[in-house]
């Protein structure tokens, strides 16, 4: 089925295409008895206007491009929601891309979202996307860096300070008493999955019996935390760390699962365990998991703003990095 075109309806109403486009762009401009046969046949052809061909004509588009590292992370689906309430309020949509912490799908979504000539575009890179960017950028498309600090200055940023969050989770373990501590994460190129263990490192490096193992994982889902965590549970009991720090709270769930699920070993008696992000479930699981909260829809519509600014500013635009401190929130994995 061919799909009705303005000179359809123009035909239909009896007028010519630029008043079918006045009526469509400036109302204002067109009587009301012209407004209604124009709309009349609109209705009756079942015209859907093209506001992508007209965006492209015009090199200006409402939509804004949002790449995140995981779709399945509550977390990001909060950033997304801040994005897009902060879209809404200014007429732009937004299209969210899942990389999936692959390098080769986040490039796919940036070569999607520069083809289709996007307003904008907020990333959670992968890993180093610095020259595709001022690529984009030389091309008119800004972009905005969310969940991650930049290297420099080029470019605009949102972020949680993960070094001091990293930091805060292990103190918090070793304050209790802990002193072999296992951080859960990975893959380490991912930056903030770097920063988080480098935090956490600073803080065991203060207490001198403390000691601070790394166990590596595939990727940041509860699979791997599961995974990591059943590795753990099946060491005997003197070789196993007394606390661990997941690098996210889905890593967390998937260890809590690894050790007390799937055995016996009790959190946080034997074992304390903190995660990362505070997500929703966090509080509700079995055992209500400590974290490291982050203002997820904050981070959102913050990064949003700093596009838009940036997208409408003349030359001469200084870009911003935004740093919010993290939170330490204790619940009964830690606090017993």
């Amino acid at each position: 089925m061919v799909s009705a075109s303005v000179k359809d309806v123009a035909a239909l109403a009896g007028v010519s295409v630029g008043t079918v486009s006045n009526v469509l762009n400036r109302p204002e401009k067109v009587s009301a008895d012209v407004m209604s046969r124009v709309q009349a046949a609109i209705e009756k052809l079942g015209f859907v206007r093209n506001d992508a061909a007209r965006q492209l004509r015009a090199g200006m588009s409402h939509s804004i491009g949002l790449v995140v590292l995981d779709a399945g992370n509550p977390f990001f689906t909060e950033l997304a929601r801040g994005a897009e309430d902060r879209a809404a309020a200014e007429h732009f949509t937004v299209l969210v891309g899942n990389s999936n912490e692959d390098a080769g799908r986040e490039g796919a979504y940036l070569d999607l979202f520069e083809q289709q000539r996007v307003r904008g575009v907020l990333l959670s890179p992968v890993g180093n996307v610095l020259p595709r960017l001022e690529q984009l950028r030389g091309r008119g498309i800004p972009t905005v860096l969310v969940d991650r600090q930049t290297e420099n200055l080029s470019f605009s940023s949102v972020a949680v300070d993960d070094l001091a969050g990293g930091e805060m989770a292990a103190a918090h373990l070793l304050s209790l008493g802990r002193r072999r501590i296992a951080f859960v994460g990975g893959p380490s190129g991912i930056r903030q999955v770097a920063d988080r263990l480098s935090g956490a490192r600073k803080a065991t490096q203060q207490v001198s019996e403390a000691t601070l193992e790394v166990v590596e994982t595939e990727s940041l889902t509860v699979l791997s935390g599961r995974a990591a965590g059943e590795a753990i549970r099946l060491r005997p009991a003197g070789m196993r760390p007394d606390a661990i720090f997941a690098a996210n709270d889905l890593l967390a769930m998937g260890v809590l699962q690894g050790l007390m699920l799937m055995g016996d070993v009790q959190v946080p008696k034997e074992i304390a365990l903190i995660g990362y992000d505070d997500i929703e479930f966090a509080a509700a699981a079995v055992v209500p998991m400590s974290s490291i909260r982050q203002p997820s829809a904050l981070i959102g519509s913050t990064a949003l703003e700093l596009l838009l600014r940036e997208a409408s500013a003349e030359a001469g635009f200084v870009p911003t990095q935004i740093v919010f401190p993290p939170e330490l929130v204790v619940r009964a994995s830690t606090a017993g």
